[in-house]
């Protein structure tokens, strides 16, 4: 079967916001409720919420673009590399992004939706249902923020300056980070969950995202859609962009994610 004609993003774009303000709902009404934690076979945490969320989105994303495959946090399994390897174009989703904060209730969970074509994320929605925030971008469309239904406005990430704003895993530091921010000088130290730590260099609220533990592709590629439309970059430590689907495995390397280009980031590693 022939693989369908790419659609326009900026089409795209208010059907795939109203799949990821269906998922938030369903998130909020278990966040609300109260929410029983069952953990997988990697020992990460999952709820009700995360399968909600994964089964509006599932559904509705793959009517919004038929015929386009729907690649989940919570269906990976079912997509082995000899096949995913082979789709130009896919969805990308992480139904609940940051479930230990959804469980600790800070409110720094998000619903990622990413569309990849050619490897890369042309697209992408990080929304914070319980902040009532959502970032959105799409290549040749721009890069917004839309704050509890207001109109959305244009973001653009910011010219770096000391002290620089880090933003880091609230949930995952170690040494290899400490070492890194032994070298920046100057610098305030943000901690923030979920893939709102991109959404914070994309806006021009901070400045570098250094990310040295595990992370899986779902995690970053809408909000790095966001980040890059925004003006910024993610990349590996020695420089190359950040890609997907394009190895047997669905982790991803270290990378760093930044602002202004201009800093030269990669020296630091």
């Amino acid at each position: 079967m022939p693989a369908p004609a790419p659609a326009s993003l900026a089409d795209l774009l208010p059907p795939v916001l109203d799949a990821v303000a269906a998922a938030g709902t369903a998130i909020l009404e278990v966040y609300a409720s109260g929410h029983g934690v069952e953990f997988k076979a990697d020992e990460s945490p999952i709820t009700r919420a995360d399968r909600a969320a994964h089964e509006i989105l599932s559904e509705r994303l793959a009517a919004i673009a038929a015929g386009v495959p729907v690649l989940s946090e919570e269906s990976d399994a079912s997509h082995p590399y000899a096949v995913r390897g082979r789709w130009p174009q896919l969805w990308l989703v992480d139904p609940l992004d940051g479930t230990k904060e959804f469980i600790g209730r800070n409110g720094e969970f998000t619903v990622n939706v990413a569309l990849l074509r050619e490897h890369r994320p042309v697209l992408g929605v990080v929304a914070a249902p319980a902040l009532g925030l959502t970032y959105y971008a799409a290549d040749g469309v721009g890069a917004f923020r839309q704050q509890d239904g207001r109109p959305a406005e244009a973001i653009r990430v910011r010219t770096a300056a000391d002290p620089l704003v880090v933003v880091g895993s609230r949930s995952h530091r170690g040494d290899s980070l400490d070492a890194v921010l032994a070298k920046l000088g100057p610098h305030e130290l943000r901690p923030m969950g979920s893939a709102l730590k991109f959404c914070l260099v994309a806006e021009g609220a901070a400045d570098f995202y250094p990310r040295l533990g595990p992370t899986s592709e779902w995690d970053t590629a809408a909000a790095q859609a966001v980040l890059e439309i925004a003006g910024g970059a993610v990349t590996t430590l020695d420089g190359q962009p950040l890609r997907y689907n394009q190895r047997d495995t669905l982790l991803n390397p270290s990378f760093i994610a930044y602002g202004d280009a201009d800093r030269g980031w990669t020296r630091y590693f």
